[in-house]
C-alpha cells in the first residue's frame, strides 16, 4: 500500500518536471521548439546565417530579408519549430495596448529616411504598425509617424517602433480649438493662415490633410467642441472661447484671411470696402446676438449696438457701455467775454445693416467717438456761445437745444449715424457773473416787494373805512334780526307748550295702556300657571294610583306563585314522606325555628319516667301550641293577601 502510494506521487511530481526537462533541453535543442503565450509576442534576433546574405543593407537595422539581427517578423501566439537556440534568440514581449481616452504615438526607428523638409513620416499599409515588415517593404519612412493608434491592443514589434502614449485632444463646451499644424506646404504670400482643406476629419487624418495640399502653419479651419484623436506630433491646439454677442448688439466681422473681393458698399461709400462673407475686409452681413466659433488671429468681431446709445458730456457721469468715459464737461466762452460750463447728452442710433459702414470707416466705436461726435458736439456748442451773451444763452436754452438737435443730426447722417436727440443739462456761469445777476434780482424784488407793500397799504386803508360802515350796518341788521328773533321765539314758545300738552296727555294714555297691558299679562301668567299646576297635580295622582296598581298586581302574583310552589312542594313532600313522617318533621322545623322548651326548666317525675302521667301532659301541651301557632300564620296570610288587592 505504502509503495503504490510513492509511486503516484514520484508520476505527479515527476511528470510535469520530466516534461519541463523534455521541452526544454530535448525539444528545444533537437527541434528548435518555442512556445509563445498568447498574451505575448515573440521578438527575434537571428545571430547567423548559415547560407545567404549576411549582413543587412547600410543603415538598416531590421532584417526583412533573412540577414543576421533583428528580425522584422514576429511570432504571434503558438508553438514554432526550428528555432535552435545557436541560431535565434526569442525575447517575449507584451502587447502594446492603448488605454481608453490615449492614443498611441509611433516611433520608427528604421526605414527610408524623411524627405527634405518633413518632420513627419507618411502613413504606409503596416497593419497599424503590427506589420514591421510590410512596413519596411512599402516604404515605410524612419522616425516620428502622422498615423496614430487608437485604444485597444497590438501586436508591436518594439525593435523597429516605439510607441508613446498620450492623451486625447479635448475641447470643452463653449470653446474653439485654434489649430497650427506642423507639417505640409507653406502658406500662400499675402496670406497668414492655411485655407480650410476638406477631407481630413477636423486634422484627425494628417496624411488626409497633407495629401489634399494642406498648409503647414495657421489654419483657418477650427474645432468645436468634442474629443479628438489629434497629433500632437502634427497639430497643435490653443482653447479659446467663442465670441458672444450681446443681445441688442451685432458683430461686425473683419477677416484678415480669404481673396480680395468685390466692394460692394457702393460708388458713394468711399472710406473702406465693404466684402462678401469669407473674403478678406469687412463682411457686409453682420453677425446678430448669439455665439460663433470665430477664430481670433484671423478674424476680428466690432460690436455695435443696434439700440439708442446715450453718451454725456459731463465729468462725473458715465454710461455702463465706457465710451464715453473719456468725455467731460463741455467749457465755452460767451460774447461778453464770460466762461462757463455745459453739460450735453447726445442719443444716437446705429441701424445694423449701417453698422459694418460704421466699422468701415472708423474701425470701432470709440474712434466714432472721438473722431466725430466730441468735435462736432464741442465745437458746436462753443461756436453757439460766442454769438450770445451769458444772459441769453442761459434764456434761450430750449431754442439752443432744438438748434443743436437739428445741426448735429445733419452732421451724423454724413457718417451713417441717426441723432435721435440732443440734451443740454447743467449750465453753471461764472459765480461773478451769478452774484451780480443775484444782486440785481434781489434789488428788483425789493422794489416790487415796496410796491407791493405801498399797494398793500392803500388796500388795507380802504379795508378800514369800509369795515367801520360793515360795523354799523352790522349793527342795523342786528336790531331788524332781533325783531325777527323775539317773534320767532314767542312762536316757538306757543308751539313749545302746545307740544308739552300733547306730550303729557300721550304719556299719560301711554301709561294707562301700558298698566292695562300690564295687568292683563300678569292675570293671564296666573291663569296659565294654575292651568299647568292642575294638570301636573292630575298626573302626578295618576302615575301614583298606576304605580300602585301595578306594584299591587306584582305583589299578589309573587305571593300567588309563591303559594302555589309551597303547595306543590308540601304535595311532593307528603307523598314521597308520608303523612306522618312529614307532620313529624315540621313540628320539628316548627320548634327550631320558635325556639320552644319542650323540657321544662324543673321537672318532677315519678317512678317511670317514660310512660308517666307527666309525659303525656307535655305531650298535649305541645300539640296545642302548635296548632295555635298554626291558626295564627293563617289569618296572618290572609290579612296579607286582602290588603294587596
Amino acid at each position: 500500500m505504502q509503495s503504490s502510494e510513492v509511486i503516484r506521487w514520484l508520476i505527479m511530481i515527476g511528470l510535469p518536471i520530466l516534461c519541463l526537462v523534455f521541452y526544454k533541453y530535448i525539444l528545444r535543442v533537437f527541434f528548435g521548439l518555442v512556445i509563445v503565450p498568447e498574451d505575448k509576442i515573440g521578438l527575434v534576433t537571428k545571430k547567423f546565417v548559415l547560407m545567404g546574405k549576411q549582413e543587412l543593407p547600410e543603415g538598416r537595422i531590421i532584417a526583412t530579408g533573412g540577414e543576421a539581427g533583428f528580425q522584422a517578423q514576429t511570432l504571434a501566439p503558438g508553438v514554432y519549430f526550428w528555432k535552435w537556440f545557436w541560431q535565434y534568440e526569442v525575447t517575449f514581449q507584451s502587447f502594446t495596448i492603448i488605454p481608453t481616452g490615449k492614443i498611441g504615438l509611433v516611433l520608427a526607428k528604421d526605414g527610408t529616411p524623411l524627405n527634405p523638409g518633413a518632420i513627419l513620416a507618411r502613413r504606409v499599409d503596416s497593419d497599424a504598425y503590427q506589420n514591421a515588415e510590410a512596413f519596411l517593404n512599402n516604404g515605410g519612412q524612419k522616425g516620428r509617424q502622422t498615423a496614430i493608434m487608437t485604444p485597444g491592443s497590438y501586436r508591436v514589434n518594439t525593435f523597429l517602433f516605439e510607441v508613446e502614449i498620450t492623451d486625447m485632444t479635448t475641447v470643452p463646451d463653449n470653446t474653439v480649438a485654434i489649430v497650427t499644424t506642423l507639417e505640409g506646404q507653406a502658406i500662400e504670400n499675402g496670406q497668414i493662415a492655411g485655407k480650410i482643406i476638406q477631407n481630413h476629419n477636423n486634422f484627425q487624418d494628417a496624411d488626409a490633410f497633407l495629401n489634399n495640399g494642406g498648409y503647414k502653419g495657421l489654419q483657418e479651419q477650427v474645432i468645436l467642441a468634442g474629443s479628438y484623436f489629434l497629433n500632437p506630433w502634427f497639430a497643435k491646439v490653443e482653447m479659446r472661447q467663442m465670441t458672444e454677442i450681446p443681445i441688442s448688439h451685432v458683430g461686425v466681422v473683419i477677416s484678415y484671411v480669404g481673396n480680395d473681393g468685390e466692394d460692394i458698399s457702393g460708388t458713394e461709400f468711399k472710406h473702406g470696402n465693404i466684402v462678401a462673407k469669407n473674403h478678406k475686409g469687412v463682411w457686409a452681413e453682420p453677425l446678430g446676438p448669439g455665439k460663433y466659433p470665430i477664430n481670433s488671429y484671423i478674424m476680428k468681431v466690432e460690436y455695435v449696438p443696434t439700440t439708442n446709445l446715450v453718451l454725456n458730456w459731463a465729468s462725473a457721469r458715465s454710461e455702463a457701455h465706457q465710451l464715453d468715459k473719456n468725455l467731460s464737461t463741455i467749457t465755452v466762452r460767451s460774447k461778453d467775454g464770460f466762461t462757463f460750463n455745459l453739460d450735453v447728452a447726445q442719443i444716437i442710433h446705429i441701424p445694423s445693416n449701417e453698422a459694418p459702414k460704421v466699422i468701415a470707416r472708423f474701425g470701432n466705436m470709440s474712434n466714432l467717438v472721438t473722431q466725430v461726435l466730441e468735435p462736432t458736439i464741442g465745437n458746436y456748442f462753443r461756436n453757439s456761445a460766442q454769438d450770445a451773451e451769458v444772459i441769453d444763452f442761459l434764456k434761450s436754452r430750449k431754442e439752443r437745444q432744438e438748434s443743436a438737435k437739428a445741426h448735429i443730426g445733419r452732421v451724423l447722417e454724413q457718417y451713417n449715424v441717426f441723432g435721435v436727440d440732443t440734451l443740454i443739462g447743467d449750465i453753471v456761469p461764472p459765480e461773478s457773473l451769478m452774484k451780480t445777476l443775484t444782486d440785481r434780482k434781489l434789488a428788483e424784488e425789493q422794489k416790487v416787494t415796496y410796491d407791493t407793500q405801498m399797494r398793500a397799504q392803500e388796500t388795507r386803508q380802504a379795508l378800514e373805512k369800509e369795515t367801520a360802515i360793515a360795523e354799523i350796518q352790522k349793527e342795523i341788521v342786528k336790531a331788524d334780526q332781533g325783531v325777527l328773533i323775539a317773534e320767532r321765539i314767542a312762536d316757538a314758545s306757543v308751539k313749545k307748550a302746545t307740544g308739552d300738552a300733547n306730550s303729557v296727555r300721550l304719556q299719560a294714555n301711554a301709561e294707562a295702556d301700558r298698566m292695562k297691558l300690564m295687568a292683563s299679562g300678569e292675570a293671564e301668567k296666573v291663569r296659565v300657571l294654575a292651568k299647568a299646576e292642575a294638570e301636573r297635580t292630575e298626573l302626578i295622582a295618576k302615575a301614583d294610583a298606576e304605580k300602585i296598581s301595578l306594584t299591587g298586581n306584582a305583589e299578589a302574583e309573587k305571593i300567588l306563585a309563591i303559594g302555589k310552589s309551597s303547595a306543590e312542594s308540601y304535595k311532593l313532600a307528603v307523598e314521597a314522606m308520608g303523612g306522618n313522617n312529614f307532620t313529624q318533621l315540621k313540628v320539628m322545623e316548627a320548634i327550631g325555628q320558635q325556639h320552644i322548651k319542650i323540657m321544662p326548666d324543673i321537672l318532677i317525675g315519678g317512678g317511670d319516667s317514660t310512660n308517666g302521667p307527666i309525659g303525656g301532659l307535655l305531650g298535649l301541651k305541645l300539640l296545642e301550641q302548635l296548632g295555635n301557632k298554626q291558626t295564627t300564620e293563617a289569618q296572618t296570610d290572609k290579612a296579607e293577601s286582602a290588603e294587596n288587592k
